[in-house]
């Protein structure tokens, strides 16, 4: 005979519990080694400014130059960093010259001359030699030290755009290499009011070669114009590469974290291809077609080339190689993407493409039409199919639209952004009200049945099938879904998990302050501890905390709807909470904001709910579940109806 329903377990059960628990915490710290964002630490300006592999020795702007002046430091000179004894950055990887021939002898000899972009958005440095882009510095946006700007450009690449191509001499030509002469004589171009054009042209074989930058204000969007002439006399019938040279700096302190996100793109057709070096030191990915564009990125910016005609690219190969830096012990993605451009037919061409560089925001990608945004992950494949979608559709328009897009007389423009994700935990808990109620009154029910489903377990110990009809027959009678309590909690789970895969990746709640919380996007640090605690860190977060203060808080709320809690339910009150505090501690303070108000609205439903279900009481104290008794003898629920089909089924083969 099985043993009477105990609310004080024994010992044995104690146990069973602990292991359990232990199990749990395992299998969550597993969870947190291979898929949680490494801690970001704050640096000093010195120490995060070493990590930057952005930053060279460059030829500055000549003093007699009268633009020179106006030109920013970070932008023609070397960082002011550099003098603080550290290590010296590595030299730019410039490509060798091809040996001079008919075609690239007046190429091979001119003046390299720095001009330099100014926009209210970005600074971009590039040089006559090659016509490239060396830098490209975003104003409104700062490193993780929060003093130096964020570089887009790898500048150790010698260079980030060029074209390579084979001459008919059998020459291999990098750009890079080749000296070109500027549309302008000022070492310092502004961009306010209008759109200004840059062109660098050098003299190939009897051809020609342009290359026209198109800078816009207000915008991060420039026009790139490869202008031709008599092609054939430089090119074979292989075309040429437009070629993006080296990965994207880092930026955010945390290196490990960043190499996981570094990646390089493309899209081709409607699939968008991506080059991964998680399981290989290099790698290399061929395509074959129309490209769409093609895009390097990092946790939170990216630079993207879109030809204005894709069908009329042949191609793209990525590749990369993980490679040591001089400032980092972590590796460093070497990333290179070329887009294959057929050879002209007309004695006179011009490719035009536009390069975005840039922060990845959804709008600004958006706005070209061509899925740029995709190259963003959300977690798992098989799971995308939901946690974009609530992304592009609720979060980001959430802290797009209340924190930036108000009137100008209502909060100065715009929510706080804490302010803004308490209000999407209230929302989201509003919206799943249903389903938490619907949650905790199956709870509720299941508790009322306990001892009736004790007495039919002890007077069917032994004939299992009996004491299987007896349940469903009782579920069938009382119209309580004995899953009822855990499907509508299970179908919250994809907003969690969304949210987990959201919130550290947002471009709007990168360094945003609320409280004592510095950056939203990073860990909220109160207490620095003396020592480091394996997969915990060597700090203590604020909103962590409080939200495990808060988890314990709703456990108990929710034990008091069912009476004294058991010792099984006291373990969990205090071990799971333990267990989130110790995840969630390098997680994004943002994130255990959210999850810190989810909790308290849940105490406040829970509350709630359990004055809704007292009142449902009928005189012996038994649930009534919300309807007269004869409503519940006319009308059988779902599950009830369910059970009674299956019983039937299973008459019918006996």
């Amino acid at each position: 005979m099985a043993s009477p329903l105990r609310n004080n377990p024994e010992p044995e059960d104690q146990r069973n519990v602990i292991i359990a628990t232990i199990l749990v915490a395992v299998i969550m710290f597993a969870w947190m080694f291979w898929f949680s964002p490494p801690s970001q630490q704050q640096q000093s300006p010195q120490a995060a400014g070493s990590a930057d592999t952005t930053e060279q020795t460059e030829p500055s702007a000549p003093a007699a130059d009268t633009g020179a002046d106006d030109a920013p430091s970070e932008a023609a000179s070397p960082s002011t960093a550099d003098a603080g004894g550290r290590a010296p950055e590595p030299e730019a990887d410039l490509p060798e010259a091809p040996a001079a021939d008919s075609v690239t002898a007046a190429a091979l000899e001119g003046t390299d001359r720095t001009i330099v972009v100014e926009s209210d958005l970005y600074t971009v440095v590039l040089s006559t030699k090659g016509g490239t882009i060396e830098r490209f510095t975003l104003k409104e946006y700062e490193q993780f030290n929060q003093e130096d700007p964020v570089q887009i450009v790898d500048t150790t690449a010698g260079g980030t755009l060029s074209l390579s191509f084979t001459t008919p001499t059998r020459r291999r030509v990098d750009t890079r290499s080749l000296y070109f002469s500027a549309n302008t004589e000022a070492d310092t171009v502004r961009v306010e009011d209008e759109p200004k054009t840059l062109t660098f042209e050098t003299q190939l074989g009897d051809g020609a070669l342009r290359q026209s930058y198109t800078f816009h204000p207000d915008d991060y969007d420039l026009g790139l114009a490869i202008e031709q002439e008599r092609p054939r006399s430089f090119l074979t019938s292989d075309g040429y590469e437009l070629t993006w040279h080296g990965g994207m700096p880092y930026s955010e302190g945390g290196e490990e974290d960043e190499l996981r996100y570094t990646g390089l793109f493309a899209r081709n057709g409607e699939q968008i291809q991506s080059l991964k070096l998680s399981d290989a030191d290099q790698n290399e990915k061929r395509i074959e077609g129309d490209v769409s564009w093609m895009a390097v990125k990092n946790k939170y910016f990216t630079a993207a080339v879109m030809p204005d005609r894709p069908e009329s690219a042949l191609g793209a190969s990525l590749t990369g190689r993980k490679e040591g830096r001089a400032t980092s012990e972590a590796a460093f993605k070497d990333l290179t993407g070329r887009l294959q451009m057929p050879l002209p037919r007309e004695s006179s061409h011009v490719d035009n493409f536009h390069l975005y560089a840039g922060p990845i925001d959804y709008y600004s990608l958006a706005d070209y039409g061509r899925n740029l945004y995709g190259m963003v992950n959300y977690g798992w494949d098989w799971f995308e199919w939901m946690t974009k979608p609530l992304a592009e559709y609720l979060y980001i328009p959430m802290l797009t639209y209340l924190g930036g897009g108000l009137p100008s007389w209502l909060s100065g423009g715009g929510l706080p952004y804490g302010v803004i994700v308490i209000l999407m935990a209230v929302l989201i808990k509003t919206v799943v009200y249903p389903l938490t109620k619907s949650s905790y009154r199956s709870m509720a029910q299941m508790r009322e049945l306990q001892p009736k489903m004790q007495e039919i377990k002890d007077k069917y110990d032994d004939e299992p099938e009996k004491q299987q009809e007896e349940m469903m027959q009782m579920y069938r009678e009382t119209g309580v879904n004995p899953l009822g309590g855990c499907l509508p909690m299970f179908l919250q789970y994809p907003i969690l998990i969304s949210l987990y895969q959201f919130i550290p990746k947002s471009i709007q709640l990168r360094q945003e302050s609320f409280l004592w919380a510095a950056d939203l996007s990073a860990p909220d640090k109160i207490l620095q501890l003396p020592f480091e605690i394996p997969f915990y860190g060597d700090y203590v977060a604020g909103f962590t905390l409080l939200m495990g203060l808060a988890m314990i808080v709703t456990m108990r709320v929710q034990s008091t709807g069912g009476g004294a809690a058991g010792g099984q339910a006291k373990i969990f009150m205090y071990a799971m909470p333990g267990v989130i505090f110790f995840i969630f501690n390098r997680f994004a303070s943002g994130l255990s904001l959210y999850y810190l108000f989810y909790n308290i609205v849940t105490a406040a439903q829970q509350k709630w709910i359990n004055m809704q279900l007292e009142k449902e009481k009928d005189d012996d104290g038994n649930l009534t579940n919300g309807r007269s008794d004869g409503e519940a003898e006319g009308e059988q629920g779902f599950f009830a109806r369910l059970m009674e089909k299956a019983e039937e089924a299973q008459k019918e083969q006996r």
